[in-house]
């Protein structure tokens, strides 16, 4: 089954979640597939939980309480993992989705795998890598974070005032030979914000070359999609956005070892992409 199409049980650790982007988190989920399962675990009597209330009922999150049996232990992990069981045994999904940064899931990501699930897991960038690679996949909370809430912040920093409309109006013929004397400036400015995009590091390049080898045809090309599975499968914590990318291709272009292919078909609408290492023997 394709990965958009898998029905998800999505199980939240509230010790352990973000809980300023729920919203953001859930909007991500919806890529890999629809959630028919949307729960998050803790000591809800607790006033440090307090504060999810209001991002639970714009998600349609269901919250299940568990106290805390004894101080020192964490009784919501417990919890979460029999759900997730009798979850797997009622056969209604074909994936999980676990949101926590907190290693004590690992065993379960791997149970839930033996079991042919998808594991999809999301955590912050302090998730133990034990946790990262017992997942299929695995997403940077502050990749989510970045992506969703740019737009929001454009939007609110937008003005809307009339008066500003009716005065810029006013000023722009005034402003016109100001706009073309500027334009180098704003070429400048994008310049300048493509070279704060984080270098691509040694062992990324490495990952993506040595994934290429591995399944390169006798001309030394990869079917772009056949690439990102198998670094994804090798590295599940793999995402170009970390590095300031949108797409593996757009990534891909901006390193000078590789080559991209945009190749044509029959089909004017079909233009598969093909990576080769230009450092390969």
């Amino acid at each position: 089954m394709p990965i958009e199409n898998l029905r998800l049980a999505v199980l939240i650790d509230g010790d352990n979640a973000p809980r300023d982007c729920l919203k953001s988190i859930m909007e991500e989920i919806a890529i890999y597939g629809t959630p028919m399962i949307k729960r998050i675990y803790g000591d809800w009597a607790s006033h440090g939980l307090t504060s999810w209330k209001n991002t639970l009922l714009e998600n349609a999150v269901t919250p299940k309480q568990q106290f805390a049996y004894t101080s020192g232990k964490n009784a919501t992990d417990s919890a979460m993992i029999i759900d997730a069981m009798d979850i797997l045994y009622t056969g209604k999904t074909d994936g999980f989705v676990l949101v926590s940064s907190d290693s004590d899931f690992t065993p379960l990501a791997i149970r839930l795998r033996e079991s042919g699930m998808y594991v999809l897991g999301i955590g912050e960038e302090k998730t133990p890598k034990a946790f990262v690679q017992a997942c299929d996949k695995f997403i940077r909370v502050e990749v989510i974070r970045d992506r969703y809430k740019k737009p929001s912040e454009t939007a609110k920093a937008a003005p809307k005032s009339s008066a500003r409309k009716s005065a810029s109006k006013a000023a722009e013929k005034a402003e016109k030979p100001e706009k073309a004397a500027s334009a180098p400036k704003s070429s400048a400015k994008k310049q300048s914000a493509e070279e704060k995009k984080p270098p691509v590091p040694d062992e990324i390049i490495n990952l993506i070359a040595d994934s290429v080898a591995d399944l390169a045809d006798d001309d030394g090309y990869i079917d772009l999609s056949n690439l990102g599975n198998l670094i994804i499968k090798k590295q599940p914590d793999f995402d170009p956005r970390t590095y300031g990318f949108g797409k593996l291709s757009t990534m891909l272009k901006s390193l000078p070892r590789f080559e991209v292919q945009v190749r044509t078909t029959s089909d004017p609408n079909v233009r598969p992409i093909y990576i080769r290492d230009q450092e390969a023997q």
